[in-house]
């Protein structure tokens, strides 16, 4: 059976050829490859066969699809990751360093999947980035079809809140399970939608966030101040410490490393003032 994915890249033009790339994307919506947002541009495209959905998906800054025979383009995330990442000074710089080889290994398949989230606010978010880290973007935006988004589900709802569960995605590219395979390590991208509160939390894993949009308040343990961090200004969490995160304008986009401990599940810590800062508009 024809790989769908291929059959997506049909050449415009051919006649039929506009329900062949609907019919693959059905398919791959069947799987849980791509979101119902992603299947839409398909099908109105479907109509006309000379219409390129590529321009859809862009219009509404929805993932692009990989093709079967392209380049290794998580291999290229990796890489822009690693070189982004080592230039960052915090606290536990050498143990991020110390688990980012200069080549990764063979890359291993993955499931992709969408959400929501990422249909929605990964390509603002990347538009969010600048020129200054234009290749850094341009990379994730290119694998970020071949990557396995999902929600963290380690937190109770009623203790994580109502915002967040459905209001973040994340996606390894070096773990356990990621497309690039690592002992108690990982690393990924991690991404809120705008204004979502993310609760005060802690893991036993030392933690860096080197968010790639901002500015986003922060604090580090229930009634202390939000403080507010741009873009680039990395947040170094050693093991235990308690941490929030709540998204400006702009959607939260950052490249997350967990250095050890990554299968110990996350806790949120209680606090008081979370229907405030849920309400909360950053300037």
């Amino acid at each position: 059976m024809p790989d769908p994915r291929a059959l997506l890249f049909q050449p415009l033009g051919v006649p039929g050829s506009g329900r062949v790339r609907y019919g693959a994307a059905m398919a791959l919506y069947r799987d849980g490859a791509i979101s119902a947002e992603v299947l839409e541009v398909y099908r109105i495209a479907s109509a006309h066969d000379a219409r390129d959905p590529l321009e859809g998906l862009r219009d509404r800054g929805l993932p692009l699809p990989a093709h079967p025979g392209q380049e290794p383009l998580v291999k290229a995330l990796y890489l822009a990751a690693r070189d982004y990442l080592l230039t960052l000074d915090h606290p536990g710089a050498a143990e991020v360093r110390a688990g980012l080889p200069a080549d990764p290994g063979s890359e291993q398949a993955v499931t992709a999947r969408t959400t929501a989230v990422v249909d929605r606010w990964l390509g603002p978010a990347l538009q969010a980035m600048g020129d200054s880290q234009r290749p850094l973007a341009q990379a994730i935006g290119a694998a970020a079809g071949q990557l396995e988004w999902a929600p963290y589900s380690g937190y109770p709802p009623d203790e994580i809140g109502p915002q967040f569960p459905a209001g973040h995605a994340a996606a390894s590219i070096m773990g356990g399970a990621a497309p690039f395979a690592a002992r108690d390590f990982d690393l990924g991208l991690f991404l809120i939608a705008p204004h979502v509160l993310y609760r005060d939390h802690n893991h036993a894993a030392p933690e860096l966030y080197a968010p790639l949009t901002g500015p986003h308040g922060w604090r580090f343990g229930p009634g202390r101040p939000l403080i507010l961090k741009p873009a680039h200004q990395p947040v170094w969490n050693p093991p235990h410490q308690p941490h929030l995160t709540k998204v400006g304008r702009v959607p939260f986009l950052c490249l997350f490393v967990w250095t050890k401990d990554v299968n110990l599940l996350a806790k949120v810590i209680p606090a008081d003032d979370w229907p405030g800062l849920e309400e909360m508009q950053l300037d």
